[in-house]
């Protein structure tokens, strides 16, 4: 990676010496450091985020007794409050370019985790791969088809451990319901019904105003491989960009990976045959909400017949009454779905253990429930010699592909897209296919996404 010219001063920013205490520890933050090599059986780990879903990251990383936290990534100097706090003795080298971190550190450090918003996780988390450095990152795994694609792609080639933040995917109910799907215990399952009540979508017109950005953010940093646009206050940064079109991924980005993964799991589902939608359209800056998405998928060994359909809803939307009826009067959790088999139906919430219906034929059914996995850990330990993981890009990226088509498909509402997943295109809608992958600004390409 080329060697990027040095950030200006922030002797200015007073937030950002507050938080490090002293004007003298600025610049060792901020320029190449020689530091010895780590104790041997060490991960050395760089994190890009300081606060959020990446603070709460980061913490579940450093419980493992074997890592250490080198250096750190955040754009907005004020949001390093916590991590500041937690390594009051500045071991940790502190970059606000990611860029910089990575030209820098890639020697001293073997892994990275990404929790930054969705927009930079492919841009960042292929950085990194193409440095050889093994990656966990966030859900979604990309913003774009075309880069989750690319994600699975050279950590396969690079033979890196990888992991995707769905954590959930190790815990003891998503385990045991895939496991009971995958044994018979609703017979060949006909179709799924996915839901979440989240509404990550906004109907209002795009904001015409500009607002003074914070001291301590690096806006262009934050923008990243995205156009230029004007900072505004509540709009995008720290929390609504997943409402954003180029930013997030609305609800089914933000709980898709999450809730489609039990299923995607459990069916051994591959790609899609078709996806439409039958929900608003996004407007011209925001996703919108509401959205009712079916999917085609082939057969597979738990399923009944040639094809299976799976069908997404968020916000207000829900699995119609025919559906509900299945589950005996049960209210339908927030989030969760019901898988309907030729001998029952399941409903597995988020997070919850499954239950089977109809009741009477289920009276005296028991099963095992499996003990939750370390997620984290695991990712560890993969890096250290230990098992593979269990939600590596090879899963997470064709999964996250899956997912990303959904939001694709409420651009073109009440139309049936085709999906031809090895070509990475769609058969009946050419014009679609320019959303499966969007175009860096210019200066921010990334070498791993030049093929």
């Amino acid at each position: 990676m080329k060697t990027l010219p040095t950030l200006p001063t922030l002797a200015t920013r007073r937030s950002f010496l507050r938080h490090l205490g002293t004007a003298g520890l600025v610049a060792p933050a901020f320029i190449r450091h020689l530091i010895s090599a780590p104790p041997s059986g060490k991960v050395r780990l760089a994190a890009f985020g300081a606060n959020g879903m990446a603070w709460s990251d980061l913490n579940s990383h450093l419980a493992h007794p074997n890592i250490e936290l080198v250096a750190v990534a955040e754009v907005d100097l004020d949001r390093l409050g916590k991590l500041t706090q937690r390594f009051p003795d500045n071991t940790v080298r502190i970059y606000q370019d990611w860029r910089q971190l990575l030209d820098n550190e890639a020697k001293n450090i073997d892994a990275v985790t990404v929790g930054t918003p969705d927009h930079m996780h492919a841009p960042i988390g292929l950085s990194a791969m193409d440095l050889g450095l093994h990656a966990y990152v966030q859900k979604p795994l990309a913003h774009d088809v075309f880069e989750a694609r690319r994600m699975a792609t050279v950590a396969r080639e690079k033979k890196l451990h990888t992991q995707m933040g769905i954590q959930i995917h190790s815990s003891g109910q998503y385990r045991t319901a895939a496991q009971l799907i995958q044994k018979g215990t609703i017979g060949k399952v006909r179709e799924v019904h996915t839901w979440s009540s989240k509404k990550w979508g906004d109907a209002s017109p795009a904001p015409t105003q500009e607002d003074p950005v914070p001291t301590g953010l690096d806006w262009n940093t934050w923008l990243g491989v995205v156009g230029e646009r004007p900072f505004v206050k509540g709009a995008y940064h720290p929390g609504n960009w997943r409402k954003r079109l180029d930013f997030g991924t609305g609800t089914f980005g933000d709980m898709g990976c999450h809730i489609y993964d039990p299923v995607v799991d459990a069916l051994r589902l591959g790609s899609p045959l078709t996806v439409r939608s039958e929900g608003p359209a996004p407007n011209d800056w925001s996703w919108a909400i509401n959205a009712v998405i079916h999917y085609v998928f082939p057969g597979t060994d738990f399923t009944e017949g040639k094809t299976v359909k799976v069908t997404w809803y968020d916000g207000d939307a829900r699995p119609p009454e025919e559906v509900k009826a299945l589950l005996e009067g049960q209210p339908l959790p927030e989030q969760g779905s019901v898988f309907i088999g030729t001998k029952g139906t399941m409903i597995l919430p988020h997070i919850d253990w499954p239950k089977f219906f109809p009741v009477a034929d289920f009276k005296d059914f028991q099963y095992q429930r499996l003990e939750p996995g370390n997620h984290y850990g695991l990712f560890t330990d993969a890096i250290l010699g230990g098992a593979p993981t269990t939600a590596g890009f090879d899963y997470s990226g064709p999964l996250t592909e899956t997912v990303l088509l959904g939001g694709l498909a409420t651009f073109y509402p009440k139309t049936t897209l085709e999906w031809d997943g090895a070509a990475l295109q769609f058969k009946n809608m050419p014009e679609a296919n320019a959303k499966v992958r969007r175009r860096y600004r210019k200066g921010w390409e990334i070498a791993a996404m030049n093929i």
